[in-house]
């Protein structure tokens, strides 16, 4: 009789266990090789098409996996299953995941695979971030400084390499085994997750998001506290954020995990913040009651806007629990560039600047890039997910020249600005307009004045008109340049 799934690692053989993986994307198909690889009875399903994934399909079901694609397909749990592992962002109340709750079969997500794979002879710790928003460049940022301080260190999870390729790999581009990995974690992935005792974690921040999938903000609060559970040296939380900072009481750490927080004022001792123009850590110090460390200036930074600073004060954070020395924070952070959609500078011309930060998909995200701009022609709207805007409207408000609305839920914010703002010119984008992003540019030229910025931070979800949110941000960019192209011929 096989051993039961939760008693198996790397280095057993899993013959005879049947998996059932729910979902056969990029970290299902990882999931569902690497346990193949191990000797497991692999089934995944997927209510999808193939599409461009068939060939991975036809590779699994050379190794001897099962795999079924199409409608119905993940109806209903095979008969014979001991663990189910699921991609995240399926809900608890799909009918799959129902059935094999009420039959009593554990549901893991790939994450918690991941950490159950680890070597146990090179156990690679893990810092871990999530929050709503800033996630991907505070991972980013962190791989950075920790490759800068001599260590063999790779960004996975959410962003970049699946962690259960990362896990069962180990091993860079150059052949040596990681030293580290840099894991972004969404709540989704952390729902699915109860083993985890990463070294370091970092919550970056709590704003409402999800709503459409949690049957409550407290719920969805709950699953970002979870990377905090069994942590082992330090748990970063957001000063300006005093959920992160309850979040971090409520856990069940490792003894003697510190709570250290990151501010974009004046740190008291053990925090990270700000000096004047300096980014400073008076908590990994010898003597955190007179000395501090001198990180960077907000110049090393790729922009002073404060949601990219709070970020640059995670990652570091993170890495100088790890033990990576000020000058190799600093020389990551100069060498630092986001990626694309992020705060992006498009085109400066007729005096206006032109960015993209398509990447902003919920209301907190928007209010964070809407800060960083002193008059703003803002550009916004999609799918909110059930999201509001008061808030966001009443903070930013007396920044706003106008406000261009598309999008399905439009009227949304359209009505949160009637409520706070209702001064501000407001235009909004016709259904089935053929080319949106071409009358979005022409609107704004019309009502941008030189010294504003046209600032594309929806503020939504993209996928009622975009099929993602960098198809969304090119739309735009190209929009914008070839209104450049026009004025300059």
């Amino acid at each position: 009789m096989p051993s039961r799934p939760d008693q198996l690692g790397r280095h057993d053989s899993w013959e005879g266990v049947d998996v059932v993986v729910a979902g056969m994307g990029v970290s299902g198909f990882a999931a569902a090789d690497n346990l193949t690889y191990l000797g497991a009875s692999v089934t995944g399903l997927d209510d999808g098409e193939p599409g461009a994934r068939a060939e991975r399909a036809a590779l699994l079901e050379d190794l001897g996996a099962t795999i079924r694609y199409g409608e119905g397909s993940t109806a209903v749990l095979p008969e014979d299953v001991d663990v189910l592992i699921t991609s995240p962002g399926w809900r608890p109340d799909t009918p799959l995941l129902a059935q094999a709750a009420a039959r009593g079969i554990p549901v893991w997500g790939e994450v918690e695979l991941a950490w159950r794979l680890r070597d146990p002879e090179n156990p690679v710790p893990w810092l871990a971030v999530t929050g709503t928003n800033g996630k991907t460049t505070t991972v980013q940022m962190l791989a950075q400084m920790l490759r800068r301080g001599g260590h063999r260190a790779v960004a996975a999870g959410n962003v970049g390499l699946p962690l259960v390729e990362a896990v069962m790999t180990g091993y860079g581009e150059d052949g040596d085994p990681y030293d580290v990995l840099a894991v972004e974690l969404s709540s989704f992935q952390l729902h699915y997750t109860s083993s985890m005792s990463a070294h370091s974690a970092a919550v970056l921040n709590v704003a409402p998001d999800h709503l459409d999938w949690y049957p409550s903000m407290q719920a969805y609060t709950a699953d970002k506290g979870r990377i905090y559970e069994q942590v082992q040296h330090a748990c970063v939380y957001n000063v300006a954020d005093p959920v992160t900072e309850q979040l971090v009481v409520d856990a069940d750490v490792v003894e003697g995990a510190r709570a250290i927080g990151f501010t974009l004022g004046m740190p008291s001792v053990g925090m990270l913040g700000l000096v004047e123009d300096v980014l400073v850590d008076r908590a990994f110090v010898e003597n955190r009651r007179e000395a501090a460390a001198e990180l960077c200036t907000l110049a090393d930074l790729a922009s002073p806007a404060p949601h990219m600073v709070a970020n640059a004060l995670a990652a570091a954070a993170l890495a100088r629990s790890y033990g990576v020395a000020p000058v190799a924070v600093r020389d990551a952070l100069r060498e630092f560039k986001p990626d694309g959609h992020r705060i992006a500078e498009v085109a400066t011309f007729d005096g206006v600047t032109w960015v993209d930060d398509s990447k902003a998909t919920n209301p907190p995200a928007a209010l964070a890039s809407l800060q960083a701009y002193e008059s703003v022609v803002w550009v916004a709207g999609g799918l909110a997910k059930g999201a509001t805007f008061d808030d966001l409207v009443e903070k930013v408000g007396n920044r706003l020249r106008a406000v261009i609305l598309m999008g399905t839920d439009a009227d949304v914010i359209g009505e949160a600005l009637s409520r706070h703002a209702p001064d501000v010119p407001v235009f909004r984008l016709a259904a089935g307009e053929t080319a949106p992003m071409e009358r979005v540019v022409a609107e704004a030229a019309a009502l941008a004045r030189p010294g504003d910025t046209v600032l594309l931070a929806p503020g939504c979800a993209s996928m009622d008109m975009f099929a993602n949110y960098g198809a969304r941000g090119d739309a735009f960019a190209e929009a914008v340049h070839r209104r450049q192209r026009a004025q300059d011929s």
